[in-house]
């Protein structure tokens, strides 16, 4: 055999991970005047725990942890075993759990600061979804914005539950669905979603019988009309007063159909939603830049409907509680493209809870 060449390949692959058992040696004392105990503390510790408790688990450790439950939806029993199998980590499901309530109990500053954010942003995409608490009904909320989004679990679907959130008084804008809870919300302008509608109309069409398909072919065409004036106005191809008739038009289109009586049960629960929904329908083209549909809330509320699927949702509020503010700050560094392990990191090994802008420019 001659030898001709040589060539390269390359191979990625992952070195072999091990697990650092580091000891901290603590100085403790007491004060002089008045005899009040302290003790020293490590930038790397997670907590001021001795005695018994003195065996803790890592900031890196904690962080991956509550990405694999929290972000990725996995149950803290393949949580557990990712950990073990991985880096060789070994601990119980019920210590997981209790160290992810202690990351979220110093989260909750964070949490609370992005409510702040979202009660003050001018415009917010609501959504909801059923969840299991106990083995009970619950509900999962999500509040999204452009920069952030809220996740709260809480024991119903009313207005009581999405103003504990949002604020009763919320004066944005207000892209939502048509459950008739978010017309409460008196003091915000509305924009309900489009594409909610158009598949309404869509589903009618395939089931409809002889005359009945008439009107959701109608609102359909006025609904499509609407969203390609909107992609003119953006492109630049129509002037303000141009938009002003197109859009007078339109309005003028579906009150002309919305007046009409239909015989059909659906066309006229269609119709009766519509005249609820009528102030609600072309604000976006009215405001330039608001979106037309909730695509942003249910973008948010996805995984949790997969997470719902794989677990269920959480034993007690205890877990629902840490749920909602660990979620929310692992999606808003996703929308912020900000790096979730560094983040948790930082707040674990804080002494004391602290806020975290999660908007604020990265260096």
């Amino acid at each position: 055999m001659q030898e001709g060449s040589i060539v390269s390949q390359y191979q990625t692959e992952i070195p072999e991970p091990r697990v650092e058992c580091i000891e901290f040696r603590i100085h403790v004392g007491c004060c002089r005047r008045c005899r009040r105990r302290v003790q020293g503390r490590h930038p790397r510790q997670t907590s001021d725990a001795i005695g018994s408790a003195a065996s803790q688990l890592g900031p890196r450790a904690l962080a991956l942890a509550t990405q694999l439950n929290k972000g990725l939806g996995l149950p803290y029993g393949k949580t557990t075993a990712v950990l073990e199998e991985a880096f060789g980590l070994r601990v119980s499901r019920g210590g997981l759990c209790q160290a992810l309530q202690r990351v979220a109990n110093k989260a909750e500053p964070t949490y609370q600061a992005l409510v702040t954010q979202v009660r003050a942003s001018p415009s917010v995409t609501p959504d909801e979804t059923g969840w299991r608490v106990g083995g009970q009904l619950w509900w999962m909320w999500v509040f999204s914005t452009s920069q952030v989004s809220v996740y709260a679990i809480q024991p119903g679907r009313g207005f009581e539950q999405a103003a504990m959130v949002l604020g009763a008084d919320f004066a944005g804008f207000l892209v939502r669905d048509g459950w008739s809870v978010y017309r409460q919300f008196l003091q915000a302008l509305h924009q309900t979603c489009l594409a909610h509608l158009l598949r309404r109309c869509r589903e009618m069409i395939l089931v409809a019988g002889k005359g009945e398909a008439v009107f959701p072919r109608t609102v359909q065409a006025i609904l499509q009309d609407a969203l390609q004036l909107r992609d003119r106005r953006e492109e630049g191809q129509i002037s303000e007063r141009g938009m002003a008739v197109a859009r007078g038009r339109l309005e003028a289109r579906l009150d002309r159909s919305l007046q009409r009586s239909y015989r059909s049960p659906r066309n006229r629960r269609l119709a009766n939603h519509l005249v609820r929904e009528r102030d609600a329908l072309f604000t976006f083209l009215n405001c330039p830049g608001l979106e037309a549909t909730n695509w942003r809330a249910e973008q948010a509320i996805r995984p949790m409907v997969v997470t719902r699927k794989v677990w269920g949702g959480n034993r007690t509020t205890q877990g629902a509680r840490t749920q909602g503010i660990l979620v929310s700050i692992l999606q808003t560094c996703r929308q912020q493209l900000r790096c979730a392990s560094s983040l948790l990191q930082t707040l674990i090994c804080s002494s004391q809870p602290k806020v975290l802008d999660l908007t604020a420019p990265i260096r």
